[in-house]
């Protein structure tokens, strides 16, 4: 995207178009599209600077109840079918240490208590600083209104028809009072979703959780190597069957993306932890539901600093992050795809599929889950 482009997208997404209740005209949809830059592109960030856990979250106890055993062992990391993007290449053998991984997604009860204990306050519950902010867009961006700099989160929004799908501002919104207890805005609730993964959660918060637990969030390389489930050479958790063919096997979008979603799955949003058949590891919705943090910066050719370096123990991600469609922006790795994840827009429920997000943005398609070394 071009310097005038992010700037219509910034506006956009704050709220600065005034008209909110107008819709984009429908478009010839698009059937080729980069998912890399379309699924989770060209959100901007809300804060500058990295941030530790807020002062005054201790840690609890660590314990491993709830989560699953991994031994570890080597596996070839990277891209495995048709889908793959060329961040998901050249391949690389990857060495894993044992460790525990929580058998699903943290769920609202689960960061409720953690809440609780700690008082501890989301991103998206805090009003965005612009002068953090700014450091994360290009220069001569201009300021949203102040009015518009408020507590809120991007929220996902059905179109009423097709639309091009290299442009996501068509179907996410900047909602005010959107966050993890109201997932669809003002009015919404958590209220019998306890069993649910948490939401509109960024990596700061995810990373304060995982602090409080005793735990950590698992490297990118952690986590492809547990979603595969000893399945080295599968294209998903479950094997090589298409997501729709056969039997349930994950929260996605059935149907026609953003605007026609038949929930085949049982689902036309998040789904209660547990609902569809684990991997072979015991882990739950490795594929779909939502989309979950990973330890590492995200950098387009990290795998190729990898496979120059032979077989790689324990990988850490690179050491900053660096977007070239969005250089301004610090992104973190996500992984797994989510319920807005098909073949015909985002394939990301596949085991190598990487997908990157600005560190401090929250969305109601993405959670997280933690991990413990086991030495």
């Amino acid at each position: 995207m071009n310097r005038i482009a992010l700037i219509l997208v910034a506006a956009f997404l704050f709220g600065c178009q005034s008209n909110k209740s107008s819709k984009p005209q429908p478009v010839v949809e698009e059937q080729v599209v980069d998912t890399l830059a379309s699924c989770c592109s060209n959100l901007p960030a809300r804060f500058g600077n990295h941030q530790l856990p807020q002062e005054g979250v201790e840690k609890e106890s660590t314990s491993t109840e709830g989560m699953v055993f991994i031994e570890g062992g080597s596996f070839v990391m990277g891209g495995d079918s048709l889908w793959g993007r060329p961040d998901e290449f050249p391949h690389h053998r990857v060495t894993i240490s044992s460790f525990y991984m929580d058998e699903h997604e943290v769920t609202n009860q689960q960061f409720q208590a953690f809440v609780e204990a700690t008082s501890y306050v989301t991103t998206a519950e805090r009003k965005p600083d612009w002068e953090e902010l700014k450091k994360q867009v290009p220069p001569g961006t201009p300021k949203p209104p102040e009015e518009m700099l408020v507590a809120a989160s991007l929220v996902f929004q059905a179109t009423d028809g097709p639309v091009s799908l290299n442009n996501p501002t068509i179907w996410w919104s900047w909602v005010p009072g959107a966050d993890w207890r109201h997932p669809e805005g003002p009015g919404s609730s958590i209220e019998g979703k306890e069993d649910y993964p948490v939401v509109h959660v960024s990596w700061e918060d995810a990373l304060a959780y995982a602090h409080w637990a005793g735990k950590r969030l698992p490297t990118e390389a952690e986590w492809e190597y547990a979603a595969r489930g000893g399945r080295e050479a599968d294209i998903y958790p479950w094997g090589n069957e298409l997501i729709h063919e056969g039997a349930v096997k994950a929260n996605s979008w059935d149907g026609r993306f953003p605007y026609e979603n038949t929930s085949e799955d049982g689902y036309k949003r998040a789904a209660p932890v547990k609902q569809y058949a684990p991997n072979n590891y015991g882990l739950y919705d490795m594929a779909g539901n939502v989309w979950e943090w990973c330890a590492d910066w995200y950098r387009a050719d990290y795998y190729q600093t990898c496979s120059q370096e032979g077989s790689v123990v324990d990988p850490q991600g690179p050491k900053e992050s660096y977007d070239p469609d969005e250089p301004y922006a610090q992104k973190k790795v996500t992984r797994g795809g989510s319920f807005l994840c098909n073949d015909q827009y985002c394939s990301g429920f596949r085991v190598a599929a990487r997908m990157k997000t600005s560190w401090d943005t929250g969305l109601n398609h993405t959670g997280f889950r933690c991990v413990v070394s086991a030495n």
